[in-house]
């Protein structure tokens, strides 16, 4: 049966279309029902005995719901009690355009042959399909389309042995309506607070608007959020501004607004105090109105955490105390306050419960893992079996009469403090996709045992005479690439950097490609690695190990005595690597005078080389930054660290670093020059001269001059930073100007024109060198061998709009992947200092606040913070210098870079928020207590007799 569909379109010109399309009806669309004997069924999902354990649906029973149920309720949903569902594709569709994450966890559910979830095609299907009457909203007909979907199951299965059809929904007029229909229908909450089997579901329910008015406070504490009619025209005359909002991590009561103007330019607005928040959430999109000049203020210096009592009101003068802004004319910023929320971008949070002091009470205050999110008030029976777990919340939303959002209990994740459990937090608070690879990937992978065949050799070259090493960190199992050099018979040298060849097993648009999309990125923990794509890739078929044969996409280089590039050529290869070495051992080989070996000769040729590249980089203004990385070493059995120390950089780190460089911006020049408007390029943006305030005024308090008009001129500035009797100033000074810097990103060379790569000071750049652990890799293998002519392409490889989107996400991800990172070498600092007691170590301060210094531990590669209480509280006089930032303590001035010794112990007194604390030993400050170190609290045991 066909009908049509008419409706009509406005273009982006502002022409009006219309469309018609054609939408077929059937009659052979099956139920879906073991119990059905009317439909010729191809296979079944609901089940005959469809009970589930219920005070309020003793009967077997199957469970239609509307779109509002799976979006507020999906936590529910999601639980193995909830089974034999029937998800109308009217509610797919509707799910579908109003939240692609839930549609994703609804389709999860629907693939999960143990739930019982049945999709059933109701707007395909004769009896159910129904046309919008009238006058009637697209919601209204929905709704309909919901209730005659319910009815045509009721009477479908109409026998007394059939399950019995349950619909569940929160609208009141849809209640009614199929009430009088016959229908048997529940409010989604009546029906869960009716389970037997899992009474702790309750605490997963999403707040009903009822339950909202219920706990919620009298008293009005924020303003109104717009409608987002008002925003959209605000914005479209300028009296507003859209831009995410960015929480700050140090003071809740601060916040700012980034504004993205275009590609090009961008800005930021400050908000400051409770109202002008006025319930933001961090990431959300909103919309800022700017304040009149005269109300701009400064950036807060006061580190200030929200840790105060669950009280829904503060004080305009505690709110002032707090945030301590300085509102001279110095330092003051563009500032506003929120006017309205375009978009949440809320999230389940992990975090810990803090019970009410309330005895009986079932309404506690959940306070998030991360910083930057507020805390959120939850109902739940269940607080003493969670409390000291860890758990995860979702926000419900947020009334203006209360100080905190709303939300509920969506799942215990383990015991806070436990390895396992709070590695499990690290990675879902950065939304790294970590679960185990699905049978629909790994089936994508090659059948073992594997080996080249004489299809894989078409259109390589065979280089597995050449002496080709690697050379990587310690215990490096994805072994990306390798290196070759070798004199040629003219006086010049010709050197190979070989890529592991993945595209080779990972083709475009599979499940495993898109897997490995999806992840974006190999994320490196301490002592665990998450990969990109499965192991037997990632550390075996795919990984460059020394003496096996292994595919590979090689840059090979025809380079003079002066390193000058004479000619360049790419292929496909197959390699053999004579030797897998850490960087140590290369070095050990280069500095060996004994030996002289083809692969010493090829790694002395190729350290050569480096540094004649390095230093014509510097010399074209190529920055040489510097932060502190450290290495843990773990024990073997228990996975503990034992061993802190920062990395050592080798001369063998950046020889292998030069021809990475060199490789990938070799490759960038090439897909470019193919083509101009889709190749996946890198580019690392000049920051905007405000950010070098700090580093300048910092450089300046050691009378040193510092020139950042161009990265030239930065470069040399910094080669030239020399303070006498001060070795570690040139470090600490390349500290700084990394915290300067923007973000490296990926984009699609057809939708920017600014390829720059300020760092690396290279007019065009990208990534080719790490296919095993960076997506964007494998795209510019894929474009490079098209444009070789040794593979085809494909649409998407094409689409500069799809490779701009793919970029984004590849972007988003590579950042999580790095807080990721950072966040679990903070826990394991933690950890090892958990045994070590209190430990005093000399360092230097990076930064001064308000009521605090930030102090750098270089034999840790630590950064601690330092408190003052103010005079207030412990007597202290506290004296804030903005302009040459100093902060004097009674009658001791700390300045950036200042020598300080501290005391370095765990404070695991707040076992959510378990920290590194530092406390000042010298200079000594009267009132500023010290806690006594190991050695000292020794001396002070009694001794026992032996």
């Amino acid at each position: 049966m066909l009908k049509s569909k008419t409706f009509v379109k406005k273009t982006r010109t502002g022409r009006v279309m219309k469309i018609v399309r054609e939408h077929y009806l059937r009659d052979d669309i099956w139920c879906g029902s073991e119990a059905c004997d009317q439909c010729r069924q191809e296979s079944t999902v609901l089940q005959r005995e469809a009970c589930i354990e219920s005070n309020l649906c003793s009967f077997s029973h199957y469970i239609i719901i509307d779109t509002n149920v799976v979006l507020h309720q999906i936590d529910v949903l999601e639980d193995p009690v909830i089974c034999n569902v029937v998800i109308l594709q009217t509610v797919l569709q509707e799910v579908r355009h109003r939240s692609a994450p839930i549609y994703k966890r609804l389709k999860d559910l629907i693939h999960v042959g143990d739930r019982h979830f049945y999709a059933f095609t109701n707007e395909h299907h004769r009896d159910t399909f129904i046309e919008r009457e009238p006058g009637e909203s697209a919601n209204d007909r929905n709704d309909r389309a919901i209730r005659v979907a319910a009815k045509w199951y009721s009477e479908h299965l109409a026998k007394p042995d059939d399950p019995k059809v349950v619909l569940l929904t929160n609208d009141l007029g849809n209640h009614q309506k199929a009430q009088e229909s016959g229908l048997i229908v529940y409010k989604f909450e009546e029906y869960v607070k009716g389970l037997i089997a899992n009474p702790e579901l309750v605490d997963r329910l999403a707040l009903s608007n009822d339950d909202k008015n219920n706990i919620t406070g009298s008293r009005v504490l924020f303003p109104e959020h717009l409608p987002l009619s008002k925003i959209q025209a605000g914005i479209k005359s300028g009296s507003f501004l859209q831009g995410t909002f960015k929480a700050s991590r140090d003071n809740y009561l601060e916040a700012k607004v980034f504004i993205q103007k275009d590609e090009e330019d961008s800005t930021e607005v400050l908000i400051q105090g409770l109202q002008n928040l006025n319930r933001a959430v961090h990431q959300d999109v909103v919309a800022v109105q700017l304040l009149p000049r005269s109300q701009w203020v400064a950036p807060s210096s006061v580190i200030l955490q929200d840790v105060g009592s669950a009280k829904d009101d503060t004080t305009e003068e505690e709110e002032e105390d707090a945030l301590g802004s300085c509102k001279g004319d110095v330092d003051r910023k563009p500032t506003g306050k929120i006017v309205g929320i375009i978009k949440r971008n809320w999230r389940p949070f992990c975090g810990m419960l803090n019970i009410s002091q309330i005895k009986e009470s079932t309404r506690h205050l959940f306070t998030p893992a991360d910083r930057c999110i507020p805390r959120i008030r939850i109902e739940t029976r269940q607080a003493s079996t969670l409390a000291g777990q860890r758990i995860m919340v979702a926000i419900d939303g947020w009334p203006k009469d209360s100080r905190y959002p709303n939300g509920h209990f969506v799942r215990t994740l383990g015991t806070a403090g436990e390895k396992d459990t709070e590695e499990e937090v690290l990675l879902l608070e950065h939304d790294v996709p970590h679960q185990a690879f699905s049978q629909a990937v790994l089936g994508f992978l090659p059948k073992m045992p594997w080996s080249i065949k004489p299809e894989d050799m078409v259109g390589r070259e065979d280089l597995r005479h050449l002496t080709v090493c690697s050379v990587d960190p310690p215990g490096c199992t994805d072994i990306d690439d390798a290196l070759h050099c070798r004199a040629l018979g003219n006086g010049n040298f010709e050197v190979g950097v070989h890529i592991a060849d993945v595209s080779h097993f990972i083709r475009p648009g599979n499940a495993l490609d898109k897997e490995a999309a999806n992840r974006g990125t190999t994320v490196y923990l301490c002592g665990k690695r998450i990969d990109m794509v499965p192991e037997l890739l990632s550390s075996n078929l795919c990984s460059l190990r020394s003496n096996v044969d292994r595919l590979a996409f090689s840059s090979i280089w025809e380079m003079n005595q002066e390193a000058q590039v004479v000619k360049t050529r790419f292929t496909k290869s197959v390699i053999n690597s004579k030797a897998s070495m850490t960087y140590a051992e290369a070095q050990m080989r280069i500095d060996d005078t004994d030996k002289n070996d083809n692969i010493t000769k090829s790694l002395r040729g190729l350290n050569k080389l480096a540094k004649i590249l390095k230093k014509g980089r510097i010399e074209k203004g190529a920055l040489t930054l510097s932060s502190v990385e450290v290495r843990f070493h773990m024990d073997s059995e228990t996975h503990d660290p034992i061993e802190l120390q920062t990395k050592e950089l080798m001369e063998t780190n950046s020889m292998v670093e030069e021809f990475m460089l060199l490789a990938n911006i070799s490759v960038a020049k090439k897909i470019h020059q193919e083509f101009a408007e889709c190749a996946l390029l890198r580019k690392h943006p000049p920051p905007p001269p405000s950010n070098y305030d700090v580093l300048l005024k910092a450089a300046k308090s050691k009378d040193v001059l510092l020139r950042t008009d161009s990265a030239k001129a930065l470069a040399d500035s910094l080669e030239a930073a020399k303070v006498d009797g001060f070795s570690y100033f040139n470090t600490l000074l390349r500290i700084l100007a990394t915290r300067c810097m923007m973000q490296a990103v990926y984009f699609c060379s057809g939708m920017d024109s600014d390829f720059h790569h300020y760092g690396l000071a290279s007019s065009i750049y990208t990534h080719f060198t790490s296919p095993i652990r960076r997506y964007a890799d494998i795209i510019v293998h894929r474009l490079l061998a098209v444009a070789i002519g040794a593979d085809s392409t494909y649409p998407d490889l094409m689409d500069k709009h799809k490779q701009s989107a793919l970029c984004n996400s590849l972007n988003y991800r590579h950042k999580m992947s790095q807080y990721a990172q950072r966040a679990s070498v903070a826990f394991h600092t933690q950890w090892f200092f958990k045994t070590r007691g209190i430990l005093s170590e000399e360092g230097f301060v990076l930064f001064v606040r308000k009521n605090a210094i930030i102090v750098l531990i270089p034999k840790f590669g630590l950064e601690g913070t330092v408190f003052f209480d103010g005079k207030d509280k412990a007597g202290l006089n506290l004296v804030f210098d903005e302009e040459y930032p100093s902060l004097t303590v009674e009658q001791h001035t700390f300045r950036i870079f200042d020598r300080v010794k501290v005391t370095i112990s765990l404070d695991d007194s707040n076992i959510q928020r378990q920290k590194i604390r530092m406390a000042l030993t010298e200079p000594e400050i009267p009132g500023v207590s010290v806690p006594a170190t190991d050695a000292e609290t020794q001396n002070k045991k009694p001794k026992l007799d032996r």
